[in-house]
């Protein structure tokens, strides 16, 4: 087979190194990739937002497969021109795409069929969502309706915060065309759990569980970002809460969609809070999770192309998902700054250190190749991931892998997978 992955980031460089290992695949591409990604696929200079050319090298070189990796092509309908043009392609169509696109019309989907998740309300005048803040209770949240590359969500302490963040999103246009419309629901407290699941419309597949880290710095403090680490299984996902969301929010998404005549096939991203009053929903993503794919993926066994198949061609029953007994975790080396400002162009030292050490793997998010050396090239650079036999170790692994790695100004979190030493 020949394999096209749209994008360029550290979730997609986990697809690059899942996809090599199938036995299936001869030849894979990337559009446009990045320095990490060039170690598995052939990197294309096509940016992920341009539909026609994504679909005129994925005709002329016949590819078999294309795998569509990130949030914005998803939501703006690549998908379909790709389906549309006889080209098998693996990720929701736009109008399932919806349910990360728009935060409204996933609550209303979870309200309208019982899908356990926040009390909330919408609104797209920032004078009516003023004055519903008066009598609102605090702390509470404001989301950006569409895509803010993870970065959308206020948590507001106070009325005056919360007041400043809806003219942020919806005066200002912080998040541009995200803030036309404002979702505030109400703030829950508990374990965050992130889970993966493929989906071909019918049929889930769960994945192992994940726990990501948001916000900027240690103590979960600072601003929301794209994600500063992760780690995986979460020792806080029972066998207690599978069940029941296997049953209330799992499948019950899939069957929503369907019965709205918006199929769901590809990932679905299940963010979950472990309230006192049982598993509620955060939010839903159409996709892999990025840093979460990082640490799920290296543990999967199955291979990740019969599963993408199946879920197109309707028969995922079929497939036993199968992940190896052990754990990763993941650190996120970002650029001194992010999510705000920060420089880029400095070169990576340390890159060769990983090679050859099984167990040990470094996803690049943020990097390009300038006359011949890696150098930075965004807010989150690298991904550096470790295996263990439980939690403890791999976070010990994964920060001496840490320290492997050296550009001009890199910044990290000190307390990924911090919350599992608690919890022992």
């Amino acid at each position: 087979m020949k394999v096209l992955i749209v994008g360029g980031g550290g979730r997609e460089h986990a697809i690059a190194f899942s996809v090599a290992k199938s036995e299936q695949v001869d030849e894979i591409y990337a559009a446009p990739g990045n320095a990490g990604i060039a170690e598995y696929a052939k990197c294309v200079p096509i940016e992920v937002m341009d539909f026609d050319g994504i679909r005129q090298f994925a005709l002329d070189q016949q590819i078999d497969l294309v795998i569509v990796g990130m949030d914005d092509p998803l939501v703006g309908g690549l998908v379909d021109i790709l389906e549309d043009a006889g080209i098998r392609t693996f990720g929701p169509r736009r109008d399932a795409a919806i349910l990360e696109g728009s935060k409204a019309f996933a609550k209303k989907l979870m309200k309208k069929y019982g899908i356990p998740t926040a009390d909330y309300e919408t609104f797209t005048e920032a004078e009516e969502a003023l004055a519903y803040l008066e009598h609102a209770r605090f702390p509470i949240v404001l989301k950006a309706d569409g895509l803010a590359l993870g970065k959308g969500v206020l948590i507001c302490e106070t009325l005056e915060e919360a007041k400043a963040g809806v003219s942020a999103i919806m005066v200002e246009r912080r998040f541009g065309e995200a803030g036309k419309e404002l979702v505030i629901e109400e703030f829950m407290t508990g374990r965050e759990v992130s889970v993966l699941s493929f989906v071909d419309g019918n049929t889930v597949r769960i994945m192992t569980s994940a726990q990501d880290h948001k916000r900027a710095l240690d103590g979960d403090q600072g601003p929301n970002t794209g994600g500063m680490g992760t780690f995986s299984p979460s020792p806080f996902y029972t066998e207690e809460v599978d069940a029941f969301c296997r049953k209330h929010i799992y499948q019950a998404t899939v069957d929503a969609m369907r019965a709205e005549g918006r199929p769901f096939c590809g990932i679905i991203f299940f963010g979950l809070m472990l309230t006192e009053e049982g598993p509620k929903v955060l939010e839903y993503n159409a996709r892999f999770g990025d840093p979460e794919a990082q640490v799920v993926l290296p543990r999967m066994k199955t291979d990740i192309i019969q599963v993408m198949e199946a879920c197109i061609d309707g028969r995922l029953e079929e497939i036993r998902l199968e992940f190896e007994d052990n754990a990763a975790v993941c650190v996120v080396l970002a650029s001194g700054g992010y999510p705000l400002h920060y420089e880029k162009g400095y070169e990576i030292r340390g890159l060769e250190a990983f090679s050859g050490k099984e167990g040990y793997r470094c996803f690049h998010a943020g990097t390009k190749v300038k006359d011949g050396k890696i150098v930075t090239n965004g807010g989150r650079v690298l991904g550096v991931v470790a295996l263990g036999k439980d939690l403890k170790e791999a976070r010990k692994n994964a920060y001496e892998a840490a320290s492997w790695v050296d550009f001009e100004k890199k910044y990290m979190r000190s307390d990924i997978g911090k919350a599992i030493e608690e919890a022992e």
